[in-house]
């Protein structure tokens, strides 16, 4: 690969849906575009599968400054979080689902008034057709799948098979194969079936002279001399600092990192000092919520199929909320049987909170000793195993902040968003009933009574002015013209449905903003 230049048209930050997506809208109106990414490249069969070399599987956990896993775990003050790290960013390991929220989502008054299910769905169509997305086909059979519906309609639910990306019967190029329903969809796929970012748009972005380079961790972005920005990153390979400019600057970096280099651009670096007081507010976990169901009545196969195939609604009555029951392959679901539902005494609920902050280094002792990858003896049956997922409205009132030059998120989430917990546990009960099995929520649910999100959303909103949010209807960040944001921390409200979809095609606006902007 040739040296990077020193100016671009366009400079990404992040490959992940927003920044591939970025990437290839506007290499195809003919710019010069450079990706940043911090993570390194994964082609099928390079995903890490040894959970005791924990370099490999976790990013920069407090132990190790200078791991660079897939995953980034973060045992934050309001809550747990949990992304990616690689070329694709989040595609890699999400559970391939894109849905197209109802209607009501948008009627939050958070939201620009120009963004409704209506005006966003030719973007929405521009995501189906890119990654060719279809549900699981009728004709795969699966138990778990079968055993949810049943239970479904028992409870008088409605469900739905979401449409996936996933190439379920052809290879869907050389060298990758159709879906082996193994159940690692959020592990990595082994066989380049899922359609991740790096394997699609990203691919078409690079095919158009669009450059990837990985392993740039991004610090900070100011105003350029000569007109745009320049963007400070580090190469984690040599340790060195530097810097690239961009006539357009796109910050996708996902929720987390768009809005930390945001908040240190803004006030340690003061290189962005007009940004909204707005930046940072309005974090969401999207409303997760994790627990298990054990001994149900029949054998689930839970090792068998994609990780979810179906979702039920509980969008009838507010808090609204979705749900599925996600399922992993046969050595995890072992892991996870042995574990167990341990019955916390109610008057040590919540007790825990001041260990909270020692579970990243705990967890990385724990996959490193071994503990973690071996069932253990006297474990319950793990084809008699569920993980139920609840994803829910919530009232995105996190606050996004600086704490010795890390990003943390403050968040009163139990108290505020009780209703929303009770409703979820009352179906999750329910359905339990129905499998005929015990239901437990997640254990550290149980001690801190602090949930764990895989959809961080919110802290630089779209917003019709600077006093409700961070950037313009078009994703432009206001004060500052051509330095755009386009990933998860645009999105205003919680979602209460697998966000992703949302993300994808507000990305793919933004990015046309973008692209007509020169």
């Amino acid at each position: 690969m040739a040296a990077m230049a020193n100016r671009y048209d366009v400079v990404v930050v992040g490959s992940g849906f927003g920044g591939s997506i970025s990437a290839l809208r506007l290499a195809q109106a003919g710019k010069s575009v450079a990706v940043l990414e911090r993570g390194r490249r994964y082609n099928p069969g390079q995903f890490p599968r040894d959970v005791t070399r924990t370099n490999e599987l976790l990013w920069r956990h407090a132990s190790r400054e200078k791991a660079q896993g897939l995953y980034d775990l973060r045992f934050l003050s309001g809550i747990g979080t949990a992304t990616a790290s690689g070329v694709g960013g989040g595609s890699l390991i999400y559970a391939n689902i894109h849905v197209r929220p109802d209607p009501v989502v948008f009627e939050d008054p958070r939201w620009p008034k120009s963004y409704t299910r209506t005006s966003l769905e030719p973007y929405y169509d521009k995501v189906a057709s890119e990654l060719k997305l279809t549900p699981v086909p009728e004709s795969i059979s699966l138990r778990k799948r079968d055993v949810l519906r049943s239970a479904a309609q028992r409870m008088g639910r409605e469900v739905f098979d979401p449409p996936e990306a996933v190439a379920w019967t052809e290879s869907p190029g050389p060298g990758r194969k159709p879906c082996q329903l193994c159940a690692e969809c959020e592990f990595g796929c082994q066989f380049g079936s899922k359609q991740t970012m790096d394997q699609t748009y990203l691919a078409r972005a690079e095919a158009l002279g669009a450059t990837v380079w990985p392993r740039m961790q991004v610090s900070h972005v100011e105003p350029a001399p000569g007109g745009g920005y320049r963007v400070h990153f580090k190469d984690l390979v040599s340790g060195q600092k530097r810097f690239v400019e961009g006539a357009r600057v796109v910050l996708s970096a996902g929720t987390l990192g768009t809005v930390e280099i945001l908040l240190r651009s803004r006030d340690k670096t003061r290189t962005l000092p007009r940004l909204s007081a707005r930046l940072g507010h309005g974090y969401s976990g999207n409303g997760d919520f994790l627990a298990s169901v054990f001994n149900s009545r029949e054998d689930l196969e839970p090792w068998v199929g994609p990780d979810v195939s179906t979702v039920m609604r509980f969008f009838d009555a507010a808090p609204s909320f979705t749900m599925a029951a996600p399922t992993f392959n046969k050595p995890v679901m072992e892991v996870l049987a042995g574990m167990g539902q341990p019955n916390i005494i109610p008057l040590l609920q919540g007790l825990g909170a001041p260990l909270w902050p020692l579970l990243g280094p705990a967890l990385d002792l724990a996959f490193s000793k071994g503990l973690l990858s071996k069932p253990a003896r006297n474990a319950a049956d793990p084809a008699r195993m569920t993980n139920l997922f609840g994803i829910g409205r919530d009232n995105a009132n996190g606050r996004m902040v600086m704490k010795g030059g890390r990003l943390d998120i403050e968040w009163d989430y139990a108290g505020e968003n009780k209703a929303l917990v009770d409703r979820m546990e009352k179906a999750m009960r329910e359905l339990a009933s129905q499998y005929g099995g015990t239901y437990a929520p997640l254990v550290t649910w149980q001690l801190f009574k602090k949930p764990l999100t895989v959809h961080s959303l919110g802290g630089a909103h779209l917003a019709e002015s600077p006093e409700r949010g961070v950037v313009s209807t078009e994703g432009e960040v206001f004060q500052y013209p051509g330095l755009y944001v386009a990933d998860g921390s645009v999105i205003p409200s919680s979602i209460g449905f697998h966000p992703v979809m949302t993300i994808s095609a507000v990305s793919e606006r933004i990015a046309e903003a973008a692209a007509r902007s020169f």
